[in-house]
């Protein structure tokens, strides 16, 4: 299916409201493949925002979510632990001074439910790896399969299990991190070095994410073996993305050496522009809880950094390619990158 795109671009599943139904139609209508990321949605929200997109567009889409164990219990004394490193922060923001939430994220085992039950034409999936059963349940649904990694061998793992296709996602990819084989650091593979390599490893369609922001990164994901390249920084300005203002404005003030990767935000590795909240709170890194524990404990910090116009408060998701984003429509951002693409390809073919 990744084959039969129009346009070799895809719109990476980027969770926290920014891939808005709006978005994921735009791109998907413009002749790329729109993602809706779905990690931190209840099945019920699933389930609205894909009805919504099938309003909006006939054309094929992806849903995205995030691979996790089933919630347990997380240690009550971690949880207080950083919930006092949060209080002063918390107090800055004017937030109450009450106790931690009780719920930290969305059941995996339910979303995959009525992920299968929704028979979506492409599912995605980040931070881990399917069983064979679940793998089997989608096929068995129509949906195709794309799984992502960070290694060559986790590209194979996804390969062997069945996954129609494979997204390498380099190092300089904003968002979380999808090591899930490998201790994080070793995950942290540039793409123009994993991308070749992964191609060559697998005989499945290959995705190339990570710092690709306009038709020149296309253009050189294509030269290196991928089928398609996923983009996601380049769409965080696009008018129909859901992020706050000033988000989509911290963005705008962004140069390359401004991203981070760190766990502070919400207890996983993930890449976004550097902040006093991660200042404050890395000296405290290897002792906050996992996710999604540490993502529930800042989500009212977050929510209020963005309406209070606080970006050094914010988890601002963002690539290394972060300084080539405009805002415009979805679909203009469409349109240049394909053009850019052609004349990209268009002078490596001259030069060669």
């Amino acid at each position: 299916m990744i084959e039969q795109l129009t346009h070799p671009i895809v719109l990476a599943p980027m969770a926290s409201g920014a891939t808005t139904p709006a978005l994921v139609a735009a791109v998907s209508e413009a002749g790329g493949l729109g993602c809706l990321g779905c990690a931190m949605h209840s099945p019920e929200a699933m389930e609205r925002d894909v009805a919504e997109i099938r309003l909006l567009t006939a054309k094929p889409f992806a849903v995205n979510l995030f691979i996790l164990d089933e919630l347990t219990t997380p240690d009550p004394a971690q949880v207080m632990a950083a919930w006092e490193v949060l209080r002063p922060i918390r107090a800055e923001l004017g937030l109450p001074d009450v106790p931690p939430p009780a719920k930290f994220g969305e059941s995996f085992r339910a979303q995959f439910e009525r992920l299968v039950a929704l028979r979506v034409p492409i599912a995605s999936f980040t931070f881990g790896i399917l069983t064979p059963g679940q793998m089997d349940a989608l096929h068995g649904a129509g949906s195709y399969v794309i799984g992502t990694a960070t290694t060559v061998e986790e590209a194979v793992a996804w390969e062997r299990l069945g996954a129609d296709a494979v997204c390498a996602q380099g190092s300089e990819a904003g968002g979380h991190r999808s090591t899930f084989l490998h201790d994080f650091s070793l995950g942290l593979i540039g793409l123009m070095a994993l991308l070749p390599q992964v191609v060559d490893a697998v005989r499945c369609p290959v995705l190339g994410a990570g710092g690709i922001g306009d038709g020149r990164g296309v253009a050189a994901a294509l030269a290196l073996g991928a089928t398609a390249a996923q983009i996601g920084t380049t769409f965080l300005r696009a008018s129909e993305c859901g992020i706050s203002q000033t988000w989509k404005d911290a963005l705008g003030r962004a140069k390359e050496t401004d991203t981070r990767v760190s766990r502070i935000y919400t207890g996983r590795p993930a890449r976004g522009l550097d902040s006093e909240l991660r200042r404050r709170l890395e000296p405290f890194a290897q002792t906050l809880p996992p996710y999604p524990v540490q993502l529930g404990l800042t989500a009212e910090i977050r929510a209020a950094a963005a309406k209070q116009g606080r970006a050094e408060f914010l988890s601002a998701w963002a690539g290394q390619a972060v300084a080539l984003s405009r805002e415009e429509p979805a679909a203009d951002i469409m349109r240049r990158l394909v053009a850019e693409t052609r004349a990209a390809a268009g002078t490596m073919s001259a030069r060669v």
